[in-house]
This record gives C-alpha cells, structure tokens and sequence, in this order.
C-alpha cells in the first residue's frame, strides 16, 4: 500500500538476530555492512551476488542461498530487506513480511514498505538518523547534521578499555583535517593524551574531550623543538599510566615523520603500539596544486628527499650527483633554507638549468601557494617570495605542465 511516510523512529538491537536481504546488487552490498557491524545474522538471497559480497559469504560471515525467492524464506526473520531489481518480487516479499508482523525496507519504493532507512551521520558511538520521506531531502538534512556536528565539536567518547595502555602514531595528513584518514579520525576522538606536532591538524583538537591532555611536540625549523627523547618518554609514560595516547603527526608516521623510532621506543617499554597511515605531502601537496608526480611518456621515476641537511654536509646520506643524472621527478621536503645549495648541487651534477620547478607553501591549508620556476631561478624565487616553512619543492617536466585544475 503506498502512503505518506510518517515514520517512528526507534534503533533496533539485531545483534545475533536473522535478518534477510533479497537481492545481491549495490543497494545490499550498502546494506549488509552495516547490518553485519549491528551483530545481525544476515541471510542472503539472491541467484547472483556482487563480488564484494561474494567474499563475505565465502568469509562466512553472511549465510547466501544463489537462488530467486520464494515464499518462506522469511520464517523467523527479525527485520527483512527487499532489494532485488524486480519491483514485483520487492512487492512480493515486502507482503510476506507484513503477513509475518516482520519490519520490511523497500528499496525501490520507499513509501511502500513498512520501515525506512535513515541517513546516517557517524561520530565514533554516536549516530545520528535522518529521515524526511524524500531521498534527496534527506541527503542534504545529513549533510547539514554533519556540518553542524563538526563545526559544534561534538563531545568524543572515552577510550575505550582495549586501547587503555596502547600508542598509536597516526598520521595526520599534508595539514587539512578533512584529509586525514576515517582511522585517524577514530582514533583521535577516543585520546586520553595527544602528543601533536605543529604540522598535524589542529582543528580536531578542539573537538577533544575538554579532560584530554595536549602535548606540543612541535619541531621548528632551526628553531624551538621538543627533543625526540622527550617525546618518547611521553608516549611510554602515559601508556604505563593506563591512559591512552595518540601521536598526531603531519604527513605519514614513516616518511621522514621518526615514527619508528618511537614505535621502537614503545616496543622497548612493552607498550603496544599501531600505526595509521596517513596521506603524505610529497604526494598530496603537488596533487593539490595540480602537478602530478607521474605523467604518461614524461616520467618514470619519483624521488622524495629530505632537504634538511645541505648537499656536502657530513652527515648527509644523498648522493645528489646521481639525482642530478636522473630524469624522473624530485620532491624536496623540508628544504627550503638548503634547496638554493641543492639547486646548484643538481645544477653542477649535470640537471638543465631550464628543469621546471614548483615552490608549494601551506599545501592543503587556504593559504596555499604555488611559485612556479626553474631550477636555474628557484632560489631567486624563494627570496622574491619569502618563502617559509612549510613548503615543497618539485624539480622535473611535471612541475612544466600546464595548469588543469580550475576554481570550484
């Protein structure tokens, strides 16, 4: 029977329950994640399946009958999902379920059945259900909840009791806190103690419990830095009080970001520690700014380097006569006040004065920049533009291409 949907909200409890999903194209492949992180039992119905779901039943974690549906197959169902592409076998089982007092959702015609799916917005162990009776209003209602949640900082949960004890090195990304990873994020939330670098995201701190504790383990530039010592002492003394610490760094732990170090240093206490990866800037920020690393037929190879130490310093473990003899792209990190002896490096190794080149400062944040220029000129570049931490070089024929992203 179609009719106004005027639905009761109310969260149902399916752990270790049956649940039967008719169809096994996209909409149950949405579906039945969900329902299987509810604890549902789900059955499965259905003569072809996507390969996703494919691999759970093969996985075993859902039941699947490769048949069409037939009457009964709902017996003993606590909540029932009609999804196949047929809407008379939709029909067909959706008047079963309401002949067996079974809550019943319609894909394909939403007033139809005898339950609705609710937009979801997830924030850890809160969620938030959104229904309108109409699809795309119900979208763009999510979409609001979500902004508001996040521009509200909603109260995170507290650890929870397996991670009491533990480290995690997440990885914040290239600054911007919608390019961290969904782990991250996660993880962040749940924090007891935050040791975070200056280059992480700073807005989800503010989202923090106000009971977190924050540690500045910010590293300038020939400048203030808390020592690497000290940092591992932090994360090994708040893990053996119990407390659950995450060390929130910009980048990837392990690109330049000494993160097995301190992973070393947890496994030297006994501490258990994991790792997040997160979204590097020497890929990310050139991809912002619209210079692809790799381009077919111009590049075979991409290198990324540390700038932190000059060319001849004896401590330096590159050999940039070789990286002056390759043709592929480079990407200096943490260059900016030795890329002019770098430059001349590559220059005296045998790279072409005319080698385009990229200056990126504040990649993903909004005053990001690009300065375009060779490596002949990138130092008269970084001095015309007073250019300052944090900035990314690229050196090769991508940093030559023309521009292809435009203005949103």
């Amino acid at each position: 029977m179609i009719r106004p949907v005027n639905p009761y909200p109310v969260g149902l409890d399916l752990e270790g329950r049956r649940v039967v999903v008719i169809g096994g194209g996209s909409v149950a492949q949405r579906r039945i994640p969900v329902l299987l992180d509810a604890g549902a039992a789900v059955h499965l119905v259905s003569p072809e399946i996507t390969p996703t779901l494919q691999g759970l039943a093969d996985a075993g974690r859902i039941r699947w009958e490769g048949r069409e549906y037939r009457t009964g197959d709902l017996e003993g169902a606590w909540y029932v999902v009609a999804a196949t592409k047929d809407s008379l076998v939709n029909a067909r089982v959706a008047a079963e379920a309401e002949q067996n007092r079974t809550f019943c959702v319609r894909s394909d015609a939403v007033n139809s059945g005898t339950a609705v799916t609710p937009a979801v917005v997830r924030r850890d162990d809160m969620l938030v259900a959104v229904l309108t009776g109409d699809r795309a209003r119900t979208a763009e209602a999510r979409e609001v909840v979500a902004r508001a949640l996040g521009e509200a900082g909603v109260a995170a949960p507290e650890a929870a009791q397996e991670l009491r004890g533990t480290v995690a090195l997440v990885g914040g990304g290239p600054g911007a806190d919608d390019l961290m990873t969904v782990r991250g994020r996660r993880l962040l939330a749940r924090a007891d103690v935050v040791v975070a670098d200056r280059l992480a995201p700073q807005r989800p701190l503010s989202e923090l419990r106000p009971d977190v504790e924050i540690v500045d383990a910010a590293k300038i530039p020939y400048g203030r830095a808390m020592a690497q010592e000290a940092i591992n002492e932090v994360l090994v003394d708040r893990a053996r009080a119990g407390k659950f610490v995450v060390r929130l760094k910009g980048g990837d732990p392990f690109l330049y970001g000494r993160g097995y170090e301190e992973a070393q240093a947890c496994a030297a206490a006994g501490i258990p520690c994991t790792v997040v990866p997160g979204v590097s800037s020497a890929l990310a920020v050139p991809a912002l700014a619209g210079i692809p690393v790799t381009n077919r037929g111009m590049t075979h190879e991409v290198t990324v380097v540390s700038g932190h130490l000059p060319p001849g310093h004896p401590e330096s473990l590159i050999d940039w006569e070789a990286l002056a003899r390759m043709r592929g792209t480079l990407v200096v990190l943490m260059g900016v006040k030795n890329t002019p002896a770098i430059a001349e490096a590559l220059l005296v190794g045998g790279r072409s004065a005319d080698t385009p080149a990229a200056i990126i400062v504040d990649g993903s944040l909004d005053g990001q920049a690009t300065y375009r220029c060779t490596l002949g000129s990138v130092a008269t570049a970084l001095e015309t533009e007073d250019v300052r931490p944090p900035a990314i070089v690229v050196i090769g024929q991508v940093a030559g291409l023309p521009p292809a992203l435009t203005a949103g």
